[in-house]
């Protein structure tokens, strides 16, 4: 694993860095949630983020893509969750461009990635149905019928789902409601006849949706992959959502270090700095060491990605068990040391909290990948 950025990596990131400052700061996302925003994101940014490239960061040229790859990727993320940058990087780019990607067919991928890569369209995928992370608790059901497969069910938690031009539903086409086989990927028109898109608003102001699907129709040519053969796509597309995520709560976790670093450095109680006193002082050098733990458990995740090896699905579980809980000790050290300012919306601190929050839940809790990956290892 290399530990050092190649040039081209340190360009791509200290071009991420000055985007995400001067174009979606924090700022930003205050504006989206405070004017209500329909969308949910800045459409006209979004697509200043594809012209330079960050949504086809990891298609292939051949699509329009730039084919940077998951540590170019990973950069970006990391950038974008010191701003706690609202774009659908990981609905469009992360879930759904990965899945046509690893299962699309010629032409799925020919509409679709360049599509993707220029701007264009925004996709989710409607895979969730109950409160916490399961992808092999699919109940909704996909029926042939001809040349065709009708769909009914429920999905919750959406990303991105009120807003997509495209959805990729994940629908039971054999088998038990909690089989692991039976699962086939679709790609659905949100404006057919049947689907009903509600927006939901979460604590940290982003997207999501609760959409039913009430017999709805797609063609067979709409199928993603394989009948049958969605979970191996599934797990794939979501170890690398997981991974993307942990790189955006790496920037999250060092942005609120910082923050929180240079407050007790201006801050004074009995006449002096609050960063002088020995407590604080020890509690920001252990938040030091855990992020550069996690620092190195992202940057080999995103290199296993890169080259491909055996054991992603393991590497991917230890980077999100890890994020999560950092994330969540991070944010709860940062807001206690503003004190009570730090409970106020007046400090960004209590956003980062939020939004950890969410990230945390995102693809599963830092429980439900330490129960992985002691699965994953046989036990």
């Amino acid at each position: 694993m290399a530990l050092v950025l190649t040039e081209e990596q340190q360009l791509l990131r200290d071009t991420a860095t000055q985007f995400f400052q001067e174009r979606l700061p924090i700022a930003n996302l205050r504006k989206l949630r405070d004017t209500k925003d329909a969308t949910g994101f800045d459409r006209a940014i979004w697509k200043e983020m594809s012209d330079l490239g960050f949504a086809g960061i990891m298609i292939s040229e051949k699509y329009g893509g730039t084919d940077f790859g998951p540590v170019g990727l990973g950069l970006v993320l990391e950038q974008a969750g010191r701003t706690l940058a609202a774009s659908p990087l990981v609905s469009t780019v992360l879930l759904c461009g990965s899945a046509v990607q690893l299962a699309g067919n010629a032409t799925q991928r020919q509409d679709i990635l360049s599509a993707i890569a220029a701007g264009d369209r925004i996709m989710a995928l409607a895979l969730e149905e109950g409160p916490h992370h399961n992808p092999t608790r699919i109940a909704t059901r996909a029926e042939a019928s001809g040349q065709a497969f009708r769909i009914s069910g429920k999905k919750t938690f959406v990303l991105d789902g009120h807003v997509a031009d495209q959805l990729i539903v994940a629908a039971r086409t054999s088998g038990n409601e909690n089989d692991r086989a039976g699962i086939t990927l679709f790609l659905v028109d949100p404006k057919s006849e049947g689907v009903k898109i509600t927006r939901t608003l979460m604590v940290d102001s982003r997207n999501a949706a609760d959409i039913s699907f009430d017999n709805v129709s797609v063609p067979a040519t709409a199928v993603l992959g394989s009948v049958d053969g969605g979970i191996d796509v599934l797990e794939q597309v979501l170890d690398i959502a997981r991974i993307g995520i942990s790189a955006e709560m790496l920037g999250l976790v060092q942005e609120v270090f910082d923050t929180t670093l240079a407050y007790l450095k201006e801050r004074k109680q009995f006449g002096k700095v609050i960063g002088s006193f020995q407590a604080l002082q020890h509690r920001m050098a252990v938040l030091f060491a855990e992020i550069e733990l996690c620092r190195s458990v992202v940057l080999d995740a995103l290199s296993a990605l890169e080259a491909r090896r055996n054991d992603v699905p393991l590497i991917a579980s230890l980077a999100k068990a890890r994020l999560s809980d950092t994330a969540t000790l991070m944010t709860n050290e940062g807001l206690q040391m503003h004190g009570g300012m730090g409970m106020t919306d007046q400090f960004d601190v209590g956003l980062f909290m939020k939004r950890a929050r969410v990230a945390t839940a995102s693809f599963g809790d830092g429980n439900f990948h330490r129960d992985r990956y002691a699965s994953l290892e046989g036990y």
